[in-house]
């Protein structure tokens, strides 16, 4: 089936997206320092370092989806819990990283991001239903009640006759 290596892929192209962002921001970091940048009179040090501490919470919140999938995709089981609202963030972030993509970068990123939400909605979408035994007929064709159609509902013992709702109430016009 297609469900494991979708996963596989999520797995590894999220582990490649936390490397790139935590290398990328702290390269941005580094820059900000050597060259004593100052962006409305913040404090060059402070930029350096939140840039640097940035890609690394980032990193690790992509890594630790990354670890979701690839769990996924090792036990083929969807994602449970806090696994799955992981999943669900980064479907998320994706999504709005495109937009951002899509108006700042350009189409080739936008569409990377767009695969990407792609492939981790398909990671949540395709565990979701459960494996069970197969019916041997479609319930569709044999119509409510089987192939004899609708069955009457049974009784309860001891009511006499009577339904088992009351009667409706009347209405005052």
């Amino acid at each position: 089936m297609i469900r494991r290596p979708v996963a596989w892929i999520v797995a590894v192209v999220l582990f490649v997206e936390a490397l790139g962002v935590a290398m990328l921001n702290w390269l941005m970091g580094n820059l900000v320092d050597a060259q004593n940048m100052s962006l409305a009179g913040l404090d060059p040090d402070a930029m350096s370092m939140s840039s640097k501490i940035g890609g690394i919470v980032f990193g690790l919140y992509f890594a630790l989806c990354a670890l979701v999938a690839l769990l996924v995709a090792v036990r083929d089981r969807q994602p449970a819990g806090l696994g799955r609202v992981l999943l669900i963030s980064a479907a998320v972030v994706h999504a709005l990283l495109g937009a951002v993509a899509w108006a700042l970068i350009g189409w080739p990123q936008f569409l990377f991001m767009i695969v990407m939400l792609g492939l981790i909605v398909l990671v949540l979408v395709t565990y979701d239903a459960r494996r069970g035994p197969v019916a041997a007929e479609p319930q569709d064709a044999q119509g409510p009640g089987g192939p004899e159609g609708a069955k009457e509902p049974e009784r309860p013992q001891g009511a006499g006759g009577s339904p088992v709702t009351s009667p409706p109430a009347p209405t005052t016009p």
